[in-house]
């Protein structure tokens, strides 16, 4: 056994003994209901589930410790206990020696164990008298933390002492993702989105376990992020929209602090700039940039494909690189998305052209090139991520040359599609797209593509058809719960009636966080304050 597993175990016992006296105490005023960790609702569903059908009791008396010299564990740590107090109103310390009365203790550990060698994966064991979640990363703790959030009552079970106590169902949970991409993407150059709305969007996404966050920052109706080299962009270009909007673009401080607030969390955030095609916001602000020959004016509107930069002119390859380069800097993540779909208005020859010459730029600046699936037709490197949203001839493609790829098929998993032909917002021209549809795929097989060619899932957000964070939570919720276990769970573990059940008990986390989900009538929501009649009837 090696030296640091022994002391985890060591401070561990230690733990246990200090608090033997105090866990009888309580063992013998406390009597817990049986309890069972695998029907708990948690998604995504972990890999593996050992319940024991006790209880540790989360009240004032519990303490949080954590690895303190371990990077970003004692931060896990205050986040748990940031979230434990908006759920319940308790006050749990963080790595205070003395703590009067203390009883239950959670411990989160950083473990070198050859087992949790995957840099998400996390281990909870949880017993009467502590909860202990061991992981060899402070991306896996903080994994591993959202569980512990879902399994933590709506209520107090205020029977069982004189105090409030939450009883967490004792047990062991192995757990670790299928996929090491598990994203969303959202489009704020139709319409804007602001700082706060997508922090909001983050909140939902971690507890869900999603790791990326990409933001599709300019297409032909706007350009949503500053330039410091070419202040047009946003000067000119970020104050449209589509329908006619007041547009709005982010400071690079203001999408610093969006950085900043996924990496809290855990979580990448990938830059798109959409180019050759979707490009008239950004010709509208330097007209040189403009290859499709006709006059350059601002777009609101909602047509696709008319766009294009001029593919063979030198100085637009210079306005790319000041863009790339900027972006980069401020964004830590390993991804910058090129963007490369429906570029109609681009000849074939330029439009490789144009994509082995972009490719080069993104790798100059540090970054992996992603790109809609279309860039597969050029001569692109082995670094390429092609995202695989319409053309299986290209997803085939892009397994000849061995490259790893996004799954992004719009008729499954675009969030922007309608549920029905009801639905108030969204568009259909790929599917309709009800909650169950989105759940019941397989990745691992989706059109013949091997699973060693996948990098990961993204669900995208269009935003033609929505102005508002309600608007969005519509078209993204219930939907994006369900490919967060797609991307995480193992095939046996995910189950269409099982996962129902779970879903339907989300209400109480999405009704406390404000989020206006779309009540889909194929599941029998919980204690929800919204129906689907209301929302029909809206």
């Amino acid at each position: 056994m090696n030296s640091n597993l022994t002391k985890s175990l060591l401070i561990c016992l230690a733990f246990v003994a200090l608090l033997s006296c105090e866990a009888e105490k309580k063992k013998r005023v406390l009597n817990f209901p049986k309890t069972d960790l695998a029907m708990e609702n948690m998604i995504p569903k972990p890999m593996k589930i050992i319940p024991t059908n006790g209880g540790f009791a989360l009240d004032e008396f519990t303490a949080i410790y954590t690895s303190e010299n371990a990077s970003g564990f004692p931060e896990v740590g205050q986040f748990l206990a940031d979230k434990i107090r908006a759920k319940t109103n308790l006050q749990i310390p963080v790595n205070v020696n003395e703590v009067p009365n203390r009883e239950g203790i959670i411990y989160i550990n950083q473990s070198d164990s050859l087992e949790l060698d995957a840099p998400e994966a996390y281990q909870l064991y949880i017993t009467a008298d502590s909860v202990i979640l061991n992981s060899n990363t402070a991306e896996g703790a903080f994994r591993g933390i959202q569980t512990i959030r879902q399994i933590i009552p709506e209520t107090s079970n205020d029977t069982l002492a004189e105090y409030k106590v939450w009883t967490i169902p004792t047990g062991k949970i192995i757990d670790n993702p299928v996929f090491e991409y598990r994203g969303t993407m959202l489009d704020v150059a139709r319409h804007f989105f602001t700082v706060e709305e997508v922090k909001k969007y983050i909140d939902l996404l971690a507890y869900y376990k999603y790791n990326v966050l990409h933001l599709h920052l300019a297409d032909d109706q706007g350009w949503r992020i500053e330039i410091k080299s070419w202040p047009k962009l946003t000067e000119v270009s970020g104050g449209t929209e589509v329908g006619g909007g007041e547009g709005g673009f982010y400071t690079q401080e203001d999408y610093k602090d969006i950085v900043a607030y996924a990496a809290a969390q855990h979580m990448t955030i990938v830059p798109e700039i959409d180019m050759p095609g979707h490009t008239n916001a950004a010709s509208v602000a330097y007209p040189f940039l403009n290859g499709n020959g006709k006059k350059i004016e601002p777009y609101e509107g909602t047509n696709v494909g008319f766009s294009t930069f001029d593919t063979r002119k030198d100085t637009v390859y210079t306005f790319i690189d000041d863009v790339v380069r900027e972006i980069s800097e401020i964004t830590p993540g390993p991804y910058f998305h090129a963007g490369g779909d429906e570029s109609h208005a681009t000849k074939k020859n330029d439009f490789n052209y144009f994509v082995e010459k972009v490719q080069k730029i993104v790798n100059k600046h540090g970054k992996r090139m992603i790109g809609w699936d279309e860039i597969v037709t050029a001569d692109v490197d082995s670094t390429a991520i092609p995202q695989y949203w319409s053309s299986g001839d290209n997803a085939k493609a892009a397994v000849r040359k061995n490259l790893k790829m996004i799954l992004s098929p719009a008729k499954k998993a675009y969030l922007d599609m309608q549920y029905d032909s009801l639905s108030k917002y969204g568009l259909h021209w790929a599917a309709y797209v009800p909650v169950d549809s989105a759940y019941v795929w397989n990745p691992e097989a989706y059109e013949g593509i091997p699973l060693k060619n996948i990098l990961g899932i993204e669900a995208p957000l269009w935003s033609e058809t929505i102005e508002t964070f309600d608007e969005l939570a519509y078209l993204a919720f219930p939907r994006a719960i369900g490919y967060s276990e797609l991307s995480w769970s193992t095939p046996e573990n995910r189950n269409w009636e099982n996962y129902k059940v779970r879903l339907a008990n989300q209400a109480p986390f999405l009704d406390r966080m404000d989020v206006k989900y779309y009540p889909s009538p194929l599941i029998d929501w919980k204690k929800s304050k919204f129906t689907y009649e209301e929302i029909k009837k809206d």
